[in-house]
């Protein structure tokens, strides 16, 4: 017994330490540290501390990693705190050397019995879904229920279906509609629970848009003949309206080839007969997002004669009929106007010979008049 008490005095203080906790100056002898009574504040996200000593800039960390500078000199601010057991840290980077730590929250439960490999993604269009493992330690009697958590408006939404394994144990959970989910950041976390023993969390967080996988393109119109052809798409999303696309075309007997564009159609020149399908992925997180699944691939023969599609050949005939109709309306309109509205006969000008307006409308005599003015008299003048 007395062995093993001198071999804990033996152990040096940054054997205390927590494992992944880089073992900071501490001057242990100084009976007034600049620091004291570290503290977590969950109400604010705060990590303080009451100040004492001539201290000018103080850095703090989260599992030994730099995180920021504190402000003030009194606390350093954190946008989440994690559910987990997390070591907090804080060292004097100007002044007297020292450091120190706490853990927040304290550890509970084995954390072999929490929830493992927790993922979650989005996927055709409407749908969130959040798989995990049942913990390689966890008791017998375990159950794990999920919830989801605006990191910005801290509003919860519990999880609305889930599928359990064989032992009855929850191991996924799906949200039917995303459209009534936060697009901010999300926090996805797994408590469970049993009748023996505490279990731990497990928690994500990411925003929906980062992990939606993009169903497949709809081919919503396609048309060719010898010289053209044209394939338009369309990729519905909750989250993202910038998409790239790539397509796999294939010409008669030639091996496929692949092309990236970001436009929602395809054009070819001269096509001949071919086949192409195509995918999507949204484009501002294309460098790590994957690929949806292809749409059902379509084929075309493109020959001399072949026919416009229904839905082109029905708007040449409505624009066809919109512009007969027009012409007739038009020649109607000019017959009415000139039955109302007959030319009237202008005077000759006697001066110079002309017409008023140079317009002449024939006379007939034999012509019945509306209105008869009879002669009363008739002068002869003389001949010239």
């Amino acid at each position: 017994m007395a062995f093993v008490w001198l071999a804990v005095f033996l152990v040096p203080v940054s054997g205390l330490l927590p494992p992944d906790h880089d073992p900071y100056p501490i001057d242990i002898s100084d009976p007034d540290p600049p620091i004291k009574n570290l503290r977590m504040e969950p109400e604010r996200k705060r990590l303080t501390w009451d100040l004492h000593g001539n201290v000018s800039e103080i850095m703090c960390f989260i599992n030994s990693k730099a995180f920021t500078k504190a402000r003030k000199r009194t606390y350093c601010s954190f946008l989440d705190l994690s559910c987990q057991a997390t070591n907090y840290s804080i060292k004097v980077t100007k002044g007297q050397p020292f450091s120190t730590w706490i853990q927040y929250p304290s550890q509970e439960g084995n954390p072999r019995a929490a929830a493992e490999n927790l993922t979650c993604w989005v996927h055709d269009v409407d749908f969130l879904t959040c798989s995990w493992a049942v913990g390689r330690e966890a008791p017998r009697d375990v159950q794990y229920n999920l919830y989801l958590e605006n990191l910005d408006s801290y509003e919860k939404w519990p999880c609305s279906q889930y599928r359990a394994d064989e032992q009855g144990t929850n191991v996924q959970c799906r949200f039917h509609n995303i459209s009534l989910l936060s697009k901010d950041q999300t926090r996805f976390l797994v408590n469970g629970t049993s009748s023996g023993s505490k279990i731990p969390c497990s928690e994500t967080s990411d925003r929906l848009a980062k992990i939606e996988v993009l169903a497949a393109p709809n081919i919503t119109s396609r048309w060719c003949n010898q010289s053209y052809s044209f394939m338009q798409w369309q990729v519905r999303s909750h989250l993202n309206d910038d998409f790239k696309y790539e397509l796999q075309i294939q010409k008669g007997t030639e091996l496929p080839y692949k092309q990236e564009i970001y436009k929602a159609f395809l054009e070819l020149n001269n096509p001949g007969t071919y086949t192409v399908q195509v995918r999507a992925r949204d484009a501002t997180f294309s460098h790590y997002k994957p690929w949806g699944p292809w749409s059902v691939p379509q084929h075309f023969v493109c020959e001399e004669g072949a026919r416009l599609p229904v839905w082109l050949t029905s708007l040449l005939i409505a624009l066809g009929t919109l512009l007969a109709m027009g012409l007739v309306l038009r020649f109607c309109r000019f017959s009415v106007m000139q039955k109302l509205f007959p030319p009237i006969p202008h005077m000759k000008d006697h001066i110079n010979g002309k017409l008023q307006n140079g317009r002449t409308m024939t006379w007939d005599p034999d012509q019945d008049s509306q209105e008869e003015c009879p002669v009363a008299e008739v002068q002869v003048l003389g001949e010239t």
